[in-house]
Protein backbone atom coordinates (compact mmCIF):
# COMPACT_ATOMS: atom_id res chain seq x y z
CA UNK A 1 0.00 0.00 0.00
CA UNK A 2 1.31 3.19 -1.08
CA UNK A 3 1.57 5.94 2.02
CA UNK A 4 1.92 9.20 1.23
CA UNK A 5 2.20 11.60 4.48
CA UNK A 6 4.25 14.47 3.11
CA UNK A 7 1.36 14.83 0.51
CA UNK A 8 -1.21 16.17 2.68
CA UNK A 9 0.90 19.11 3.36
CA UNK A 10 1.54 19.58 -0.47
CA UNK A 11 -2.24 19.80 -1.24
CA UNK A 12 -3.35 21.75 1.80
CA UNK A 13 -3.78 25.04 0.22
CA UNK A 14 -6.50 23.13 -2.72
CA UNK A 15 -8.07 21.81 -0.08
CA UNK A 16 -9.74 25.59 0.69
CA UNK A 17 -11.76 25.46 -2.35
CA UNK A 18 -11.94 21.93 -3.55
CA UNK A 19 -14.83 22.22 -5.65
CA UNK A 20 -14.88 20.72 -9.20
CA UNK A 21 -16.72 22.96 -10.76
CA UNK A 22 -13.63 25.74 -9.65
CA UNK A 23 -10.94 22.71 -11.33
CA UNK A 24 -12.84 22.20 -14.60
CA UNK A 25 -13.38 25.98 -14.91
CA UNK A 26 -9.64 26.64 -13.96
CA UNK A 27 -8.52 23.42 -16.57
CA UNK A 28 -10.36 25.95 -19.35
CA UNK A 29 -8.39 28.91 -18.33
CA UNK A 30 -5.43 26.80 -18.47
CA UNK A 31 -5.74 26.07 -21.84
CA UNK A 32 -6.79 29.29 -23.05
CA UNK A 33 -3.31 31.16 -21.38
CA UNK A 34 -1.48 28.07 -23.05
CA UNK A 35 -3.33 28.88 -26.51
CA UNK A 36 -2.34 32.23 -26.41
CA UNK A 37 1.03 32.00 -25.16
CA UNK A 38 1.38 29.92 -28.17
CA UNK A 39 0.10 32.25 -30.74
CA UNK A 40 2.28 34.90 -29.00
CA UNK A 41 5.49 33.66 -28.84
CA UNK A 42 4.64 31.89 -32.54
CA UNK A 43 3.55 35.61 -33.83
CA UNK A 44 6.73 37.38 -32.28
CA UNK A 45 8.97 34.66 -33.75
CA UNK A 46 7.14 35.22 -36.88
CA UNK A 47 8.33 39.03 -36.92
CA UNK A 48 11.46 38.50 -35.82
CA UNK A 49 12.03 35.69 -38.64
CA UNK A 50 9.83 35.96 -41.24
CA UNK A 51 6.99 34.15 -42.41
CA UNK A 52 9.18 31.95 -44.38
CA UNK A 53 11.35 30.47 -41.56
CA UNK A 54 8.46 30.18 -39.08
CA UNK A 55 4.51 29.09 -38.86
CA UNK A 56 2.69 26.75 -36.88
CA UNK A 57 3.58 23.82 -39.03
CA UNK A 58 7.71 24.29 -38.42
CA UNK A 59 6.98 24.76 -34.91
CA UNK A 60 5.10 21.87 -35.06
CA UNK A 61 7.62 19.90 -36.65
CA UNK A 62 10.68 21.21 -34.41
CA UNK A 63 13.84 19.88 -37.11
CA UNK A 64 15.82 22.69 -36.91
CA UNK A 65 17.01 24.48 -33.45
CA UNK A 66 15.33 27.81 -33.98
CA UNK A 67 11.91 26.18 -34.36
CA UNK A 68 12.41 23.67 -31.65
CA UNK A 69 13.60 26.66 -29.00
CA UNK A 70 10.30 28.20 -30.27
CA UNK A 71 8.15 25.55 -29.56
CA UNK A 72 10.29 24.64 -26.20
CA UNK A 73 9.48 28.55 -25.03
CA UNK A 74 5.45 28.07 -25.89
CA UNK A 75 5.38 26.11 -22.45
CA UNK A 76 5.66 29.55 -20.47
CA UNK A 77 1.91 30.00 -21.71
CA UNK A 78 1.31 26.02 -19.96
CA UNK A 79 3.35 27.25 -17.11
CA UNK A 80 1.26 30.96 -16.58
CA UNK A 81 -2.00 28.88 -17.16
CA UNK A 82 -2.52 26.87 -13.86
CA UNK A 83 -0.87 29.71 -11.71
CA UNK A 84 -3.87 32.27 -13.39
CA UNK A 85 -6.37 29.61 -12.14
CA UNK A 86 -4.96 28.86 -8.85
CA UNK A 87 -4.95 32.48 -8.10
CA UNK A 88 -8.38 33.56 -9.41
CA UNK A 89 -10.30 30.44 -8.31
CA UNK A 90 -8.83 29.12 -5.58
CA UNK A 91 -7.34 32.17 -4.01
CA UNK A 92 -3.70 30.02 -3.70
CA UNK A 93 -0.42 31.31 -4.24
CA UNK A 94 1.71 30.43 -6.99
CA UNK A 95 4.49 28.92 -4.60
CA UNK A 96 1.85 26.60 -3.57
CA UNK A 97 1.77 25.09 -6.72
CA UNK A 98 5.74 24.12 -6.65
CA UNK A 99 5.97 22.70 -2.85
CA UNK A 100 8.24 24.63 -0.34
CA UNK A 101 11.57 26.29 -2.44
CA UNK A 102 14.30 24.39 -0.48
CA UNK A 103 13.02 20.78 -0.90
CA UNK A 104 11.72 21.53 -4.51
CA UNK A 105 15.34 22.64 -5.57
CA UNK A 106 17.36 19.95 -3.57
CA UNK A 107 14.88 17.07 -4.54
CA UNK A 108 15.09 18.46 -8.77
CA UNK A 109 18.84 18.10 -8.26
CA UNK A 110 18.82 14.60 -6.76
CA UNK A 111 16.24 13.18 -9.71
CA UNK A 112 18.46 14.84 -11.97
CA UNK A 113 21.43 13.39 -11.18
CA UNK A 114 20.24 9.94 -10.60
CA UNK A 115 18.35 9.67 -13.46
CA UNK A 116 21.46 11.04 -15.92
CA UNK A 117 22.99 8.25 -14.12
CA UNK A 118 20.67 5.71 -15.28
CA UNK A 119 20.23 6.80 -18.54
CA UNK A 120 23.46 7.45 -19.09
CA UNK A 121 23.66 3.58 -18.81
CA UNK A 122 21.14 3.30 -21.54
CA UNK A 123 22.76 5.63 -23.87
CA UNK A 124 25.63 3.82 -24.07
CA UNK A 125 23.62 0.36 -24.75
CA UNK A 126 22.41 2.55 -27.38
CA UNK A 127 25.56 2.96 -28.85
CA UNK A 128 26.75 0.08 -28.98
CA UNK A 129 24.21 -1.75 -30.82
CA UNK A 130 22.95 1.63 -33.46
CA UNK A 131 25.52 3.86 -35.36
CA UNK A 132 23.89 7.15 -35.22
CA UNK A 133 23.12 9.70 -37.56
CA UNK A 134 25.07 13.06 -36.81
CA UNK A 135 22.80 16.06 -35.83
CA UNK A 136 23.71 19.36 -34.73
CA UNK A 137 27.15 19.98 -36.00
CA UNK A 138 29.16 19.57 -32.02
CA UNK A 139 30.30 23.56 -31.90
CA UNK A 140 26.82 24.87 -32.68
CA UNK A 141 25.81 22.25 -30.74
CA UNK A 142 27.48 23.72 -27.80
CA UNK A 143 27.19 27.25 -28.66
CA UNK A 144 23.26 26.50 -28.09
CA UNK A 145 23.54 24.13 -24.88
CA UNK A 146 22.82 26.54 -22.66
CA UNK A 147 19.68 28.12 -23.90
CA UNK A 148 18.51 24.47 -25.19
CA UNK A 149 18.15 23.58 -21.15
CA UNK A 150 16.67 26.80 -20.20
CA UNK A 151 14.32 25.87 -22.45
CA UNK A 152 13.97 22.01 -21.68
CA UNK A 153 14.17 23.21 -17.84
CA UNK A 154 10.79 25.54 -18.82
CA UNK A 155 8.88 22.62 -20.83
CA UNK A 156 9.39 20.03 -18.38
CA UNK A 157 8.97 22.75 -15.47
CA UNK A 158 5.22 23.44 -17.17
CA UNK A 159 4.12 20.20 -17.45
CA UNK A 160 4.66 19.71 -14.27
CA UNK A 161 3.26 22.30 -12.35
CA UNK A 162 0.27 22.12 -14.76
CA UNK A 163 -0.45 18.18 -14.18
CA UNK A 164 1.18 17.39 -11.02
CA UNK A 165 1.25 20.98 -9.18
CA UNK A 166 -2.48 22.06 -10.36
CA UNK A 167 -4.67 18.76 -11.40
CA UNK A 168 -2.94 16.25 -8.88
CA UNK A 169 -3.04 19.01 -5.97
CA UNK A 170 -6.58 19.59 -6.56
CA UNK A 171 -8.30 16.31 -7.07
CA UNK A 172 -6.80 15.16 -4.39
CA UNK A 173 -8.11 17.89 -2.49
CA UNK A 174 -11.58 16.67 -3.11
CA UNK A 175 -11.05 12.59 -3.75
CA UNK A 176 -8.76 10.40 -1.07
CA UNK A 177 -8.18 7.43 -3.32
CA UNK A 178 -5.25 7.76 -5.50
CA UNK A 179 -6.57 6.04 -8.09
CA UNK A 180 -8.41 9.59 -8.76
CA UNK A 181 -5.76 11.90 -8.23
CA UNK A 182 -2.90 9.88 -9.41
CA UNK A 183 -4.34 8.21 -12.38
CA UNK A 184 -6.33 10.87 -14.33
CA UNK A 185 -3.47 13.20 -14.43
CA UNK A 186 -1.30 10.64 -15.42
CA UNK A 187 -4.21 9.66 -18.09
CA UNK A 188 -4.38 12.94 -19.16
CA UNK A 189 -0.43 13.69 -19.13
CA UNK A 190 -0.03 10.10 -21.28
CA UNK A 191 -2.89 11.56 -23.77
CA UNK A 192 -1.67 14.81 -24.81
CA UNK A 193 1.34 12.72 -26.24
CA UNK A 194 -1.10 11.58 -28.96
CA UNK A 195 0.62 12.32 -32.16
CA UNK A 196 -0.73 9.12 -34.90
CA UNK A 197 0.84 11.49 -37.94
CA UNK A 198 4.23 11.18 -36.04
CA UNK A 199 4.33 8.07 -34.49
CA UNK A 200 1.67 6.27 -37.15
CA UNK A 201 1.53 2.80 -35.41
CA UNK A 202 3.50 3.59 -32.36
CA UNK A 203 1.19 6.20 -30.97
CA UNK A 204 -0.23 4.12 -28.69
CA UNK A 205 3.06 2.74 -26.72
CA UNK A 206 4.27 6.00 -26.96
CA UNK A 207 1.29 7.31 -24.82
CA UNK A 208 1.58 4.15 -22.68
CA UNK A 209 5.08 5.68 -21.91
CA UNK A 210 4.13 9.00 -21.35
CA UNK A 211 1.18 7.86 -18.51
CA UNK A 212 3.33 5.48 -17.10
CA UNK A 213 5.67 8.52 -16.68
CA UNK A 214 3.33 10.49 -15.22
CA UNK A 215 2.44 8.21 -12.85
CA UNK A 216 5.90 8.09 -11.70
CA UNK A 217 5.71 11.54 -11.43
CA UNK A 218 2.71 11.76 -9.11
CA UNK A 219 3.78 9.21 -6.84
CA UNK A 220 7.31 11.43 -6.78
CA UNK A 221 5.01 14.05 -6.12
CA UNK A 222 3.32 12.67 -3.15
CA UNK A 223 6.01 10.76 -1.79
CA UNK A 224 8.07 14.32 -1.73
CA UNK A 225 5.45 16.86 -0.90
CA UNK A 226 6.98 19.25 -3.97
CA UNK A 227 7.38 18.80 -7.72
CA UNK A 228 11.38 18.96 -7.29
CA UNK A 229 12.10 15.29 -7.62
CA UNK A 230 9.14 14.71 -10.99
CA UNK A 231 10.72 17.93 -12.35
CA UNK A 232 14.29 16.57 -12.10
CA UNK A 233 13.61 12.99 -13.23
CA UNK A 234 11.55 15.26 -16.48
CA UNK A 235 13.94 17.24 -17.03
CA UNK A 236 17.20 14.75 -17.13
CA UNK A 237 14.48 12.68 -19.37
CA UNK A 238 13.64 15.52 -21.83
CA UNK A 239 17.37 16.27 -21.91
CA UNK A 240 18.50 13.00 -23.55
CA UNK A 241 15.26 12.39 -25.70
CA UNK A 242 15.46 15.95 -27.18
CA UNK A 243 19.22 17.34 -26.82
CA UNK A 244 21.69 13.64 -27.31
CA UNK A 245 19.49 11.18 -29.34
CA UNK A 246 16.43 12.26 -30.59
CA UNK A 247 14.06 9.97 -32.66
CA UNK A 248 13.90 10.63 -36.55
CA UNK A 249 10.23 12.12 -36.89
CA UNK A 250 10.09 13.38 -33.17
CA UNK A 251 11.47 16.82 -32.77
CA UNK A 252 15.35 16.60 -33.47
CA UNK A 253 16.33 20.10 -34.16
CA UNK A 254 18.59 20.67 -31.44
CA UNK A 255 20.10 16.45 -30.72
CA UNK A 256 23.42 15.92 -31.19
CA UNK A 257 22.83 12.57 -32.76
CA UNK A 258 19.69 10.84 -34.64
CA UNK A 259 18.45 7.71 -34.73
CA UNK A 260 18.49 5.71 -37.67
CA UNK A 261 15.27 4.69 -37.51
CA UNK A 262 11.82 6.79 -37.42
CA UNK A 263 9.70 6.92 -34.54
CA UNK A 264 7.08 4.92 -36.74
CA UNK A 265 9.02 1.96 -37.62
CA UNK A 266 7.27 -0.99 -34.96
CA UNK A 267 9.74 -3.39 -35.59
CA UNK A 268 12.46 -1.61 -33.88
CA UNK A 269 10.82 1.09 -31.66
CA UNK A 270 8.58 -1.11 -29.87
CA UNK A 271 11.36 -3.09 -28.36
CA UNK A 272 13.36 -0.10 -27.76
CA UNK A 273 10.78 1.60 -26.01
CA UNK A 274 9.83 -1.50 -23.32
CA UNK A 275 13.71 -1.38 -22.48
CA UNK A 276 13.05 2.30 -21.73
CA UNK A 277 10.52 1.77 -19.50
CA UNK A 278 12.71 -0.59 -17.82
CA UNK A 279 15.17 1.44 -17.28
CA UNK A 280 12.89 4.24 -16.03
CA UNK A 281 11.19 1.98 -13.54
CA UNK A 282 15.10 1.44 -12.47
CA UNK A 283 15.45 5.06 -12.41
CA UNK A 284 12.28 5.53 -10.22
CA UNK A 285 13.42 3.14 -7.69
CA UNK A 286 16.64 4.80 -6.91
CA UNK A 287 15.07 8.75 -6.69
CA UNK A 288 12.99 7.08 -4.22
CA UNK A 289 15.43 5.34 -2.30
CA UNK A 290 17.72 8.90 -2.40
CA UNK A 291 14.71 11.27 -1.63
CA UNK A 292 13.56 9.31 1.16
CA UNK A 293 12.01 11.22 4.16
Amino acid sequence: MLRYPLHEGFIAAARRRPEIWRLLLGSVIAFAVYMLGIFAIVGLAWRQLGAGEVSLETVVAADEPETLLILLTTFIGMALGPMVAARLLHQRSVGSLFGRAPIVLRDFVVATAAVGAVFSVSIFGWFVMFDALPGMPLAEWLWVLPVALICVLIQTGAEEVLFRGYLQQQLAARFATPVVWMVIPSVAFGLVHFDAASAGASVWIVVFSAALFGFIAADLTAHTGSIGAAWGFHFANNVVALLIIATQGSLTGLALFRTPYAISETDVIWPLILVDLAFMLLAWLLVRRLIRR
